[in-house]
């Protein structure tokens, strides 16, 4: 299925879950812990207008678990705000784009916004 959004005024923003809006030790995605400065960026952007999907490979490499519904109940109790949560995303161990910000060194406003202006 495809989802079109309108992005006349805004980007549409995919955001991995584990390390970048939560803190996760390993594969405990159940005691992930939410980071409450990330949560807020990425609110922040959506309340801007951008397009906000949560793109997470939880369960990826193990199919016995779907972690679907633990992770949108995690959303939904931190008050994050999204558009769309897709699950599935491929598992690797770099990834190299020119629109890609590393969530532990690089996620700030200024060096988002060098990207979507």
């Amino acid at each position: 299925m495809i989802v079109m959004y309108n992005t006349i005024m805004g980007k549409i923003i995919m955001v991995d879950i584990d390390n970048t809006i939560t803190t996760t030790t390993g594969c405990d995605y159940a005691g992930a812990v939410p980071n409450h400065d990330n949560i807020a960026m990425m609110n922040q952007l959506y309340d801007d207008g951008h397009t906000i999907i949560y793109w997470t490979a939880r369960g990826t490499m193990n199919k016995q678990t779907n972690w679907y519904h633990v992770t949108r109940k995690q959303l939904d109790d931190w008050n994050v705000k999204y558009h769309e949560l897709r699950m599935e995303k491929p598992y690797f161990d770099i990834l190299i784009d020119d629109r890609a910000l590393n969530a532990v060194k690089h996620l700030t406003r200024d060096n988002i916004n060098d990207i979507i202006c």
